[in-house]
């Protein structure tokens, strides 16, 4: 297991005059531009859409292996380099999280006290969304009424129920509880349910017990997923906020997803979080 924790300028007045030539173009002219790029766009997008791999019942097919290219498993916001640790540029769109005053202060406690605080260091399940992120490939296996997502990292298992209600409230899990459906051409995944044990990095970004994720998966071409999640936590957080992050896949000879059962090691030191994996 990874023992890291760490202008633009106006527009000039239009006098009616245009240079000749090359040199200047018209304000007609201009607006058909706009418009033309604009037709090869959307065409190109159209032409897209029709050409990514599709189910039996024409859904986008999202099966195969894939995974994240990232560094978002040490930080999901900017981050400088560390010992053992790369820089990286977050996932977190405006690079904000909205902390709650207090939340923040136990934010910082948890990044002072990260090497024995994360549950990940004691191998339990790390969470969603952050299991999408952890530096391993994961399987998705789709089917009408149930997405599979299969996780190297521990072995880890999330099933998603199409198009059914949310179990009842006061049930918890590390991994939430998860509901599909589709958007047009977007899984749409909504997760409950959570109990308030895992981060979102190894730099204690945390939640608590009412985090809900609504996670979008896109297939934007047929090696190409357009991940989102949208992260609402009123116990920590002022207002929701997104990440996003492109996940690729891994188109290798004869992939597969490997072992990777990090309590077996000779290294694996319980620190009083957990009895390993949950």
């Amino acid at each position: 297991m990874t023992r890291v924790f760490a202008g633009a300028r106006s527009a000039p007045e239009d006098t009616g005059n245009q240079p000749s030539g090359s040199a200047g173009i018209s304000r007609g002219g201009a607006t058909w531009l706009v418009l033309a790029v604009a037709t090869v766009g959307l065409a190109s997008l159209s032409a897209q859409t029709q050409t990514i791999p599709r189910t039996a019942d024409g859904k986008p097919n999202l099966s195969g292996i894939w995974q994240a290219v990232n560094s978002a498993v040490w930080d999901i916001q900017d981050h400088s380099a560390a010992n053992g640790a790369p820089a990286g540029q977050g996932v977190v769109e405006g690079n904000e999280l909205p902390y709650l005053p207090t939340a923040m202060a136990k934010r910082k406690e948890n990044l002072q006290n990260r090497l024995t605080r994360d549950t990940e260091r004691d191998c339990l399940l790390p969470g969603v969304p952050r299991i999408t992120y952890m530096p391993f490939p994961f399987q998705i296996v789709q089917t009408p009424k149930e997405v599979a997502l299969l996780y190297e990292y521990a072995h880890a298992a999330r099933h998603v129920y199409m198009d059914t209600p949310h179990l009842a409230d006061g049930i918890t899990w590390w991994m939430g509880d998860s509901r599909g459906r589709w958007e047009g051409d977007t899984l749409v995944v909504d997760v409950n349910n959570f109990n308030d044990k895992t981060w979102f990095d190894r730099s204690g970004n945390f939640h608590s017990d009412a985090l809900h994720v609504i996670e979008r998966y896109t297939l934007i071409d047929k090696d190409h997923i357009y991940y989102e999640a949208t992260i609402e936590d009123p116990k920590v957080f002022s207002r929701p906020w997104k990440m996003s992050m492109p996940l690729y896949r891994r188109i290798d000879k004869s992939m597969q997803l490997l072992d990777y059962e990090c309590y077996a090691f000779d290294d694996y030191v319980d620190h009083g979080n957990g009895p390993g994996r949950n």
